[in-house]
């Protein structure tokens, strides 16, 4: 599933499609008025890919599910 960072409504680990970086989205971070919140603010939108459902995903495993979908990684 990709889509834009700020659609991101369920927790899981996802890949920021541009430049590889993973995201670790927990359940706590997406209640709303909970803090911290993530805001990302660019000139462009943010696509990000859902990768797991397990926002504790172990680096080894994420890498090869990246390498897998063919999406670049920088973690």
């Amino acid at each position: 599933m990709t889509c834009e960072f700020d659609q991101v409504d369920s927790p899981g680990v996802y890949i920021e499609n541009r430049r590889g970086t993973l995201l670790r989205i927990p359940a706590d971070s997406l209640i709303p008025g909970r803090s911290p919140a993530i805001e990302v603010i660019s000139d462009e939108p943010w696509l990000v890919t859902k990768i797991s459902e397990d926002p504790f995903l172990p680096l080894t495993k994420a890498r090869m599910i990246a390498a897998d979908l063919d999406l670049q990684v920088h973690f």
